[in-house]
């Protein structure tokens, strides 16, 4: 009986032993569900976080792009406005030009130093906008620069050479926008 008492006992103590084992398990079990469930909370909330900061940024894109779209479109609408506002004073010299004309006791003389000081205030504003003259009188002909109108025989200039202006050409930022039109000895 006392071997019955003792595999009882080891039995009992065995069961038991299972017993707080199957309670931990089971406690570690929670605590790793537990765990668990915090971690995916926390993923969850990151991930809302992460999403709002998607919207945000998509929208301010949006955003930006109208802006960029609409200070585009501005610029192209009022590009012109400085040249213009330059080109003003030259406009009023003119006028006053054609007004000082009409009166009687003007002479050639005021009229051409009106014209002169006209002339020069427009040629600053077109410097002003890098917009250059080009006047070839006794340069080589230059196909880029120059339109050949006619070619003429002359002892006195080289082939090639511009002998004539008849119109003079203009270039914007280096770039072309009309040729000088020209006389070209042969």
């Amino acid at each position: 009986m006392s071997d019955n008492k003792t595999e009882l006992n080891e039995e009992q103590h065995n069961a038991t032993a299972e017993g707080e084992v199957s309670e931990e398990t089971h406690q570690a079990e929670d605590a790793v569900e537990h765990d668990l469930e915090a971690m995916l909370e926390e993923a969850r909330k990151e991930a809302e976080s992460q999403k709002e900061l998607a919207l945000r940024t998509l929208a301010d894109m949006e955003n930006l792009k109208r802006r960029t779209r609409m200070d585009v479109e501005s610029a192209h609408k009022f590009a012109l406005e400085k040249f213009v506002n330059e080109l003003l004073p030259v406009l009023d010299s003119m006028e006053m030009g054609l007004d000082a004309s009409s009166k009687e006791d003007v002479t050639i003389d005021s009229i051409r130093e009106g014209l002169d000081m006209t002339f020069k205030q427009f040629l600053d504003v077109m410097q002003k906008f890098n917009v250059e003259r080009v006047n070839p009188t006794g340069e080589k002909f230059d196909p880029q620069l120059h339109e050949a109108m006619t070619m003429i025989p002359s002892p006195d200039h080289d082939s090639q050479m511009v002998i004539e202006v008849f119109q003079k050409g203009y270039v914007l930022n280096d770039r072309l926008v009309r040729p000088a039109r020209v006389v070209v000895a042969e």
